[in-house]
């Protein structure tokens, strides 16, 4: 069995998702429950999952952490909320008491979409991050490759505290650039509190690189940088049906890791996510 270390839900009915615009992910547009991931994940030998943030207002992660408490399929929730608010450690305990409160392991911001690419190292943002440590919490990071610096920057400033790099930094597959996103993950990897997801690779790529030889130079730049004991496999589901099926993205990360020993895939695809998020 196995760990998917990534993946979100959501129902328009109960909210928008405002980030799903444009043609290109008009597919996304419609709702996506445990219930429609369930025989999906089991039918590859997925038996506990992590549940990710999608949008930055306080009444997601409740919502998600009594979604963990109903369902067996979801052993943690990386949750959202206001890391610069001065009553963070306050807050963060408040969520530990509500129903499915355990499962919380993690928060995680959209650094990705502030304008700011050092946002990370803002002295209030800092403070919050620390009191994420503080709570025994991980904190995952999605951002761009211009982003990555600052992640490290802030992975020096808080030891204490395990950052988790979602989607190994969205490298630029598609153009094929490789030399600045592997310089700066590397930086990152080169910290002891770091850890990444092998996720979101498939919709970074393009239609001549979404195989196991366009994902391969960046998959073993993280697996060289990293190593399999600080790397986790994750869907992405169900963004990454914009390019395939659940089952087909199990498939390509197992196809484009297959040269590693036992160990060493028991560790991408279970014991690293069961160890950093607590599962």
């Amino acid at each position: 069995m196995s760990v998917d270390a990534h993946h979100h839900v959501w129902d328009l009915t109960v909210r928008d998702q405002d980030w799903i615009r444009g043609p290109g992910l008009r597919p996304l547009r419609r709702n996506f429950t445990v219930a429609d991931l369930e025989p999906q994940a089991r039918a590859v030998g997925v038996d506990r999952t992590v549940l990710v943030q999608t949008v930055t207002v306080p009444e997601e992660t409740p919502e998600f952490l009594a979604l963990a408490a109903a369902h067996d399929l979801i052993a943690g929730v990386v949750g959202w909320t206001d890391l610069t608010r001065p009553g963070i450690a306050d807050e963060l305990a408040r969520l530990r008491e509500l129903p499915g409160g355990s499962h919380l392991k993690g928060i995680r911001h959209q650094v990705q979409g502030e304008p700011d690419p050092e946002w990370l190292l803002r002295p209030d943002v800092l403070r919050g991050l620390a009191a994420v440590a503080d709570a025994g919490l991980v904190y995952d990071l999605v951002v761009t490759p211009r982003q990555l610096p600052a992640c490290a920057a802030a992975a020096r400033a808080l030891p204490q505290l395990t950052f988790v790099l979602d989607h190994l930094g969205k490298p630029p597959i598609a153009s094929g650039e490789r030399a600045s996103w592997a310089a700066a993950l590397r930086a990152l990897a080169a910290l002891p509190n770091t850890v990444a997801k092998l996720s979101g690779l498939v919709t970074e790529a393009g239609p001549d690189t979404r195989d196991a030889a366009g994902l391969r130079p960046y998959v073993d730049t993280a697996l060289d940088a990293f190593g399999p004991a600080r790397l986790m496999a994750g869907s992405d589901w169900p963004v990454c049906t914009l390019a395939m099926s659940y089952a087909e993205v199990h498939a390509l990360t197992r196809e484009v890791t297959a040269g590693l020993g036992e160990a060493e895939r028991t560790a991408l695809f279970e014991t690293t996510a069961s160890r950093v998020y607590d599962l």
